[in-house]
Order: structure tokens, then C-alpha cells, then sequence
């Protein structure tokens, strides 16, 4: 056989951008050989007729850390055309670590990433020290490729111990010691270097994030690792202390820029969303992006391609009842039971009567944000969705609960009681707490059309009990190259430039995210006029019985990594050619 596998009769996007075309793609030892015209035979065909051939999708936004020690398949996001997905963001991660120091590192990934701790205790098998042990550790056949990044916060009470949980300053040698550590973490194919600068993360004893409050000179210091390397990106999340006014909004994103050129042969990325607290902050932030890369400083901005919401039912870790003492004094129950005592009338009246609790407390992990959305139900419910099951991410008002509880002539939270009792309890709705102020994704469009934009914030295997936005590759191609009638849309050759060749470039990978001969054959197969999203579901998959949202997809025909496909007719085909991406070296 000339070909170990031709990919026939589609329509390759190659990832570059370029108009789509025509064609075959010929695959031989996991590399493409082929484009276009591929005489020749293969051992095996599979059929692209009426299908779109893409490079597989590249997430540069995880946290699969504890995740992949454990579980080989990395759904959801295999499920959603994820080829090569990157680990370490915002700071939180597991290695470099002390044994004593386990349970710190769980607190932490429990609260800032909603992981249940549980999960984490018993999944995570430890059996490593050092950041390049880690590697070493989670280096076996997988479903997908994956890259992980350095984080910051481990890396903190690595060096300082108990100085770095009670938020002391890094000295000279302590800095000195992380940028060793991060330097022979790079040398060992890390990906890069993230840090965590947001007020919301705490651990869950509450405690802010070791890192959050680091210097410019312990930032500055640990970039310097990266000078001298071919690759390695850097990566921090801030909220540009929202709530501080804007002069401490410059104070914090002139750290950050100082941050990011302290390598400027190595891209940095943050966040961008629009923030209802501060809904034109995000424009603030583009307009300084702007301004450094004047300055030759390159900073580029993750931004999600819909709006950042999380799920609200009696199954998530979040609710409009959470704080209610008649909800919480039967919280701890099977949700069986709960719920057959949530129905009773007098149950019913007494809750809604009722004033909740105080939830973010100190000492909770509980992000205060939760405690104004106990207090203002009533306007929260305006931004309150039914999903259905072909899911609606851009609704307006007239759709909210809010409306619908105006429709029947009940209070909101009534309405919204009613609603999660639906399906047994198991119904969820849908809050889009950033990118939606204006009940419009218009400005998500603003953003992503930006020329400093990255397709990203997926954050997938985190906030597991209130989120499952792994989903996000699926829904920015159909959505965006597609389905969206409510305004403009990307263009379908965009959409998959975003999630493959840009991506790539960002991170550096020179082996993959285009369509052309000598790159891996990491390839989707999607019936486009197919692809789309399920409701999102609540399993209970995780060690330690955890649970976790899911997300299903239709339409990917065939998922490929280095040319042995993974999913088929969108189920996993137990293949695992997936590894650990070592950069700079050879497989980068």
C-alpha cells in the first residue's frame, strides 16, 4: 500500500485561513503525505464525502493537571475535535511538589477550579517531586496530545512553604530558586510558565491563590528562565482589580506588562471577557494590548467564543438555594430525596420565604460573587436560561426566567424553583454571567475578530460541577461559522484558522494545526451540516464516585491523532496514541 490511511472526497480547511477546497489528505507513519490529488492506495479510506477535513483543534486553555495521571481518554475534550490540549493555566497545578504538601495543592485545585477534592485525593498517585518527575509521570499513551505549562502557585510553596501560603514576599535567593526550577522544567519540554493574579480564586479553606499577590520583581525574575530558548510561552489570568477603580486597573496591568516583556522572544497571553461588574474594562484591555505590542511587547487575548456561564441546578455546585438554612439543612441528602422534599408545598413556601445565608464566608471557598447572586435573585433571573436540548447560548430577555416568571404571574425565584424541579431535579439552567451584558454576543464577535484574539478559556476538566465549556471548539465552528442568524458571523475558514493554526502558532508548535505534507496527521473528519451540541449532563465518573458535567457533540466523523483515529461516528474507538509534547524537542 502506498498510504497507511487516505481521508477521501471532503473539503479541506486547512487551517491557514486559505479558501476551503476539494480534496484528499494521505497519511502515512502519522504524517501527512498528501493533499490535493493522492493517487495511489490505501490500507485503509475513510469516506469525507459531504464533510469538512480540518487539522485537529489545539486548546491552549486546561486543566486536565490532576486529570491526566489517571485517565487515559481526556474526555470531553477529545469528544470536541481536541487533538493537542495544553495544561498548567492560571497557576494551579500539582508539581513541583512535597510530599507534605499534597493536600495544600488539592485545597487549592479544589477551589479555584471546582474539582472535587475527593476525586483528587484518591485519583492523584503522586509519584513524583521535581516538575520534569511529573512529566516523566504522566507520560503514557493517552487519547490526545498534551502540553503542560509550569505553575506558578506549586511552584511558590515549592520554594517558600508556608511563606508562600500566608502570601509573604519572594526574597532574591527564593526568586532565584523558582527561575532554576522553571528553567529545567523548560528544558524538559515544558510548555511554559502560568501565574494566577485574580481576586475571585481561593483555595477551599478560602485562602486567596499563593501567587495572586507576587511582585513584578518575583514575575520578572521567574520569566527570565525563558530567555535564550527557541520556545516557551507565558500565560497569567487577572481581573485587573475589578473593583479598585481604574487607576489600580493600570497599576495592575503595568505588572503584567512587565511581566510579559521580560521575555519578549516568548508571546504572553491573559484573559479577555467582558465583566459585568465593569462591562467596558474589556476594551481597557485591548486598548493596553495594543499599546504594548507598539512597544514590541506581544500580549494576546484568550477569549471565549460565547458567553462564561455556568449551570445552576440542584445537581451543580451552585444554586440560587445553596444559602437557604431549609435547603441546607437537607443538602447533604441523595438527590432523590431532596427533591420529593423540595416538592412538598410546605416546604416550598417556607424556603422562598426564607433569607439565605451568608455563603462566602471567611474560611469558604465560596467566591463572593455567589453571595450577590444569593441577594439579587430577583435580577439575576434576567440572565437566567432554559438550554433545551439543542442548546440556545444566545437568548434574550423575553427568554429568561425573569420573563417567564412575569408570564405566569410568580415571583422569580419561584419560577426558578419550578423550573430546576423539572426532569426529577436533574433540570439545569444556564447563567451567562460575562460576555452577555447586553443579551448579545456581538462583542464576543468584537473580540475575537481582534488581531490579537486566541481562540481559548475552554478550561477543560475544571469547574467540573458548574461548567463543561470544554465544548467550546464545537460550538465555535457550528455557531459561528454557521448557525448564528442574530448577527454577523466568523466565516467557516476563520473559525478553523482559530482553533488550529493560530493556536499552534501561539504555542509554538511547528509539527502541527495546518493541513499540509510533513505536518502530523492530527485531522477532524465533521459532517458540518450535522455538527452540534447536546445538552450538557451530570455523570458520576471521577475517583472517589466525584461528578463531573459532560457535553456530547454529533457530527465528527473521525477524529485523528498521528493518523490513528480516536473517535468515530463521535464515540471513543479506545485508541490512545496521544502523549506528552515535549517542546523544543523533536515531537514540538
Amino acid at each position: 500500500m502506498d498510504y497507511d490511511l487516505k481521508i477521501a472526497g471532503g473539503t479541506i480547511v486547512d487551517g491557514t485561513g486559505a479558501p476551503a477546497f476539494p480534496g484528499d489528505v494521505a497519511v502515512k507513519d502519522g504524517v501527512i503525505v498528501a493533499v490535493g490529488v493522492c493517487p495511489g492506495t490505501a490500507a485503509r479510506v475513510i469516506d469525507a464525502s459531504g464533510a469538512i477535513v480540518t487539522p485537529g483543534f489545539v486548546d491552549l486553555h486546561t486543566h486536565y493537571d490532576g486529570q491526566v495521571s489517571w485517565d487515559a481518554d481526556l474526555r470531553p475534550s477529545v469528544n470536541h475535535g481536541v487533538t493537542t490540549a495544553i495544561l498548567g493555566n492560571c497557576g494551579v497545578g500539582f508539581a513541583p511538589v512535597r510530599p507534605a504538601d499534597h493536600d495544600c495543592l488539592i485545597r487549592l485545585m479544589e477551589g479555584v477550579e471546582d474539582i472535587p477534592g475527593v476525586a483528587l485525593a484518591e485519583g492523584l498517585k503522586w509519584n513524583w517531586e521535581s516538575f520534569p518527575d511529573y512529566m516523566a509521570a504522566i507520560d503514557f499513551p493517552h487519547t490526545i496530545d498534551f502540553a503542560v505549562m509550569v505553575p506558578h502557585d506549586p511552584l511558590r510553596v515549592y520554594v517558600m512553604g508556608e511563606r508562600a501560603v500566608r502570601g509573604e514576599a519572594a526574597t532574591p535567593d527564593d526568586v532565584a530558586e523558582m527561575r532554576r526550577l522553571v528553567r529545567e522544567a523548560m528544558e524538559a519540554g515544558a510548555f511554559g510558565f502560568a501565574t494566577g493574579r485574580s481576586d475571585t480564586h481561593r483555595t477551599s479553606d478560602g485562602l486567596c491563590t499563593p501567587a495572586s499577590e507576587a511582585t513584578v520583581a518575583e514575575l520578572t525574575g521567574i520569566a527570565e528562565a525563558l530567555k535564550g530558548l527557541d520556545h516557551g510561552v507565558l500565560q497569567a489570568v487577572s481581573d485587573f482589580d475589578l473593583e479598585k477603580g481604574p487607576e489600580e486597573f493600570e497599576r495592575e496591568f503595568d505588572i503584567v506588562e512587565t511581566y510579559a516583556a521580560t521575555a519578549p522572544d516568548h508571546p504572553t497571553s491573559i484573559t479577555l471577557m467582558e465583566r459585568p461588574l465593569d462591562p467596558r474594562q474589556w476594551r481597557r484591555i485591548v486598548a493596553r494590548a495594543e499599546a504594548a505590542k507598539q512597544k514590541g511587547v506581544t500580549i494576546r487575548l484568550q477569549t471565549a467564543p460565547r458567553a462564561v456561564g455556568v449551570m445552576v441546578g440542584f445537581q451543580c455546585t451552585f444554586h440560587p438555594f445553596m444559602g437557604h438554612p431549609s435547603y441546607k439543612a437537607i443538602a447533604h441528602l441523595p438527590l432523590d430525596e431532596r427533591v420529593a422534599l423540595l416538592r412538598d408545598p410546605a416546604t416550598k413556601a417556607r424556603l422562598l420565604a426564607e433569607t439565605p445565608d451568608r455563603m462566602a464566608a471567611d474560611g469558604s471557598s465560596v467566591p463572593p460573587m455567589v453571595d450577590k447572586f444569593l441577594a439579587s435573585v430577583d435580577f439575576v433571573s434576567t440572565m437566567l436560561f432554559r438550554l433545551g436540548e439543542s442548546p440556545d447560548y444566545e437568548q434574550p430577555f423575553e427568554k429568561s426566567l425573569y420573563a417567564e416568571a412575569q408570564g405566569r404571574g410568580v415571583a422569580p425565584l419561584e419560577a426558578i424553583y419550578d423550573a430546576m424541579l423539572a426532569e426529577d431535579g436533574r433540570a439545569m439552567l444556564y447563567f451567562p454571567f460575562a460576555n452577555y451584558v447586553e443579551f448579545s454576543l456581538d462583542n464576543v464577535l468584537t473580540m475575537m475578530r481582534h488581531p490579537l484574539a486566541l481562540a481559548g478559556l475552554s478550561d477543560g476538566g475544571a469547574h467540573v460541577g458548574t461548567v463543561c465549556d470544554a465544548s467550546f471548539t464545537t460550538f465555535l465552528l457550528s455557531y459561528w461559522a454557521r448557525d448564528r442568524v442574530k448577527g454577523e458571523r466568523l466565516g467557516l475558514e476563520k473559525a478553523v484558522n482559530m482553533l488550529t493554526g493560530a493556536n499552534a502558532a501561539h504555542g509554538g508548535f511547528t509539527d502541527r494545526g495546518i493541513i499540509a505534507v510533513g505536518k502530523r496527521a492530527d485531522l477532524n473528519v465533521i459532517d458540518f451540516d450535522r455538527l452540534a451540541l447536546k445538552s450538557p449532563h451530570m455523570v458520576k465518573d471521577l475517583p472517589a464516585g466525584g461528578q463531573r458535567l459532560l457535553q456530547d457533540a454529533v457530527g465528527y466523523r473521525a477524529t485523528l491523532v498521528a493518523g490513528v483515529p480516536v473517535i468515530e461516528n463521535d464515540r471513543l474507538t479506545g485508541a490512545k496514541p496521544g502523549r506528552l509534547v515535549r517542546m523544543g524537542q523533536a515531537a514540538a
